[in-house]
């Protein structure tokens, strides 16, 4: 380098750049030029965030003069990214995994090497605190010869606020390349080079937008076997390395930060493995403490062994030193990261290419593999219609007579896709659970996406499916019934993301709605039966052999059975309606919580708290989480509304629908009680 000191720019504002950027201006003698990426408002607030620069391209950061470029972009882009660094006289610090191809990662090794550039990649679990203890007991013979390894690993991805598809959801085997390279490298240091790898992967639904969310892979190695879990299905989530020697076994625990032993000794074999039991419990209880002290005194910080990859690297920079990896190293971990990848991205195609959409259908049900939309979807078939499903995974057992369109709703290309060549779409998809991020993507965002898609392809009718939690319920008590022309709800933000974003999507319909979009608001209560459960939260919750209810059990419920619903649906589509008509669909007959337990036969006991104490509880929550600057999920305006007395009616059901409850909700608990 022209200049000997260090000068940094971050190409890639991602979640992993945060991290960088507080390794390098934890270092005295580096320097942060600043930030590119090719979303120029995403490189801006990031910068605003960290305190440094945003620049419109690699090139601007650096004419600004940045000669160390850390590659923070997705891995598909790595290897380019990387190259034009080197090319312009940048050395590199490249994420994991270096490339997505092991000629691209020599590419990146050989041109390092004629410019005379270093170049490495952050395969950061070999510098955790955790793992570097760990080695060094390996090194020290502690565990004897070691001959095998497992690692089980659990993740999570950011929730998905909509927009395009990030990579973990666009590709099938991205969760593999993200986390499957840190147990490859890691298996590798332990066990020597491998030599073959075979894997297998599922879809099991713990994360309904990944391809694939559960992966094993068996290695040989040159000095032994390893094998690695990859899991979005276990609860509670887990990072652990087990590291099996021919003198002991070490339990590593990477988020508790505690280490577990179990070694030989000379005693009996009944003796020693009480002896183990005990050492193998007593050590936690000691690890975890000194873990949660340095990571509160900020000892040990978030994503620790980058922040002390990041520092070797210009550690051994400065002193000239070969990389803490070697990219010829990571080049072998890319060939069999990309073996298993592409191996399940193929089988992913070939399921994909087994579903091909109709140029016309006459219904699009969004929301389908729920239990609403699967029951129109069933209507749908039995009456004979042509039928387009949206979902996010592939079926297990497709319904005959159905297309499938797969897809995040919150994506708009995925919706755009379904859209096409339908006459009708039903608009059922929404979060469900989760917090705000989770409903904005799938209910606020979708929903738009939806609205956008029916005009762009001229639909007929969309059937926008609401729900009456929208409704002001604590200013409504009192007031008479609960109708369409009730005000809606005022402190949507207070009440909980479900309403706030239900009731910002009904809002951007009506609004669509007014400005020509064909559709129609149905508003259904609480809907039951179909694999909706009856008994919840709203009549009472389950407390050992006993039902707690909240309130004097005399609150009435807004109830309607799943198939009701869907006659409701069936009959806004036979009649068209079309002019943004808003319409409650809730049974006339109208049970309290009590009248619900009854017809159950809940057995047990109830026990029923005071509504003034249950209020008081409220409150009282506020306190504390407020203090945290959380709020509370049982704040006392959120326990107001639910506990609001109301009585509901939807006359215009009957007008604008002629519909009335051809099961009703005796015969609709009665089968859901079979």
């Amino acid at each position: 380098m022209n200049n000997p000191r260090p000068a940094v720019g971050m190409v890639g504002a991602g979640n992993i750049c945060e991290f960088h950027v507080a390794a390098v201006k934890a270092l005295p003698n580096v320097d942060l030029v600043g930030v590119t990426d090719l979303d120029a408002k995403k490189a801006e607030a990031a910068a605003e965030k960290w305190e440094t620069q945003s620049f419109a391209s690699m090139e601007a950061l650096v004419a600004a003069g940045a000669n160390v470029i850390h590659v923070l972009t997705p891995p598909s882009s790595h290897a380019r990214v990387a190259l034009e660094a080197l090319e312009r006289g940048c050395h590199v610090l490249v994420e994991k995994p270096v490339a997505e191809s092991v000629e691209d990662a020599l590419a990146i090794a050989q041109l390092a090497r004629e410019k005379g550039l270093t170049a490495s990649v952050n395969h950061s679990l070999l510098y955790d605190p955790q793992v570097r203890r760990a080695l060094d007991k390996v090194r020290s013979g502690a565990l004897g010869q070691v001959v095998s390894v497992d690692i089980l690993r659990g993740s999570e991805y950011p929730p998905f606020e909509g927009g395009p598809l990030p990579p973990h959801y666009r590709d099938a085997g991205y969760p593999f390349r993200d986390l499957g390279v840190h147990c490859l490298y890691l298996i590798q240091a332990l066990l020597g080079p491998i030599e073959e790898v075979q894997a297998e992967w599922a879809s099991l639904g713990g994360d309904p937008n990944l391809a694939f969310d559960e992966w094993r892979a068996q290695l040989r190695c040159q000095r032994g076997l390893g094998q690695f879990q990859l899991s979005w299905n276990t609860k509670p989530m887990q990072s652990q390395i087990i590291i099996h020697g021919t003198r002991g076994v070490l339990r590593v625990d990477l988020f508790a930060m505690f280490h577990g032993k179990r070694g030989t000794t000379p005693l009996p074999k009944a003796a020693e493995r009480l002896v183990n039991a005990l050492t193998d419990s007593v050590q936690p209880l000691v690890d975890v403490p000194i873990g949660v002290w340095k990571f509160v005194s900020k000892k040990v910080k978030a994503y620790q062994g980058l922040r002390d990859l990041v520092a070797d690297f210009y550690r051994r920079l400065a002193a000239g030193e070969p990389p803490p990896v070697r990219v010829e190293d990571a080049a072998e971990v890319v060939r069999w990261v990309e073996q298993v990848a592409r191996a399940a991205e193929a089988e992913h195609a070939a399921t994909l290419a087994k579903f091909s959409l109709s140029p016309r259908v006459d219904f699009l049900v969004t929301g389908a593999s729920g239990s609403l939309g699967s029951a129109v979807v069933r209507r749908l078939v039995a009456d004979g219609k042509k039928v387009r499903a949206l979902v996010r995974r592939v079926p297990r057992r497709p319904l005959d007579g159905v297309e499938y369109c797969f897809g995040n709703l919150g994506d708009p290309a995925a919706v755009d896709r379904a859209v096409v060549g339908a006459t009708t779409v039903i608009h059922a998809g929404a979060a469900m659970k989760g917090g705000w991020p989770e409903h904005l993507g799938a209910t606020v965002v979708g929903t738009q996406n939806v609205i956008d898609a029916c005009r762009k392809h001229h639909v007929a009718q969309m059937i926008h499916i609401s729900s009456l939690s929208v409704v002001d319920w604590a200013g409504s008590s009192g007031k008479g019934a609960v109708t369409e022309g009730t005000s809606v709800e005022p402190r949507a933000e207070e009440r909980g993301a479900y309403t706030r974003a239900k009731l910002e999507a009904e809002n951007r319909v009506r609004s669509a709605a007014r400005e020509g979009l064909p559709c129609v608001v149905l508003r259904p209560g609480q809907i039951f039966g179909g694999g909706i459960p009856l008994l919840n939260g709203a009549v009472a919750r389950r407390l050992g052999s006993r039902w707690l209810v909240l309130g004097d059990g005399q609150l009435e419920l807004p109830l309607v059975y799943v198939d009701d619903v869907v006659d409701a649906i069936m009959a806004a589509c036979s009649r068209r309606l079309n002019q943004g008509e808003v319409i409650q669909i809730v049974d006339p007959e109208h049970l309290n919580q009590q009248d619900v337990l009854n017809a159950v036969g809940a057995g047990g006991k109830i026990l029923r708290i005071p509504r003034a104490v249950v209020f008081a509880l409220g409150k009282l929550s506020e306190l504390p989480l407020g203090a945290l600057g959380r709020p509370s999920p049982i704040a006392l305006y959120r326990l107001q509304s639910a506990l609001a007395r109301l009585h509901y009616e939807s006359d215009s059901a009957w007008q604008l629908l002629g519909w009335k409850p051809r099961v009703g909700v005796r015969e609709g608990i009665r089968r859901s009680s079979e």
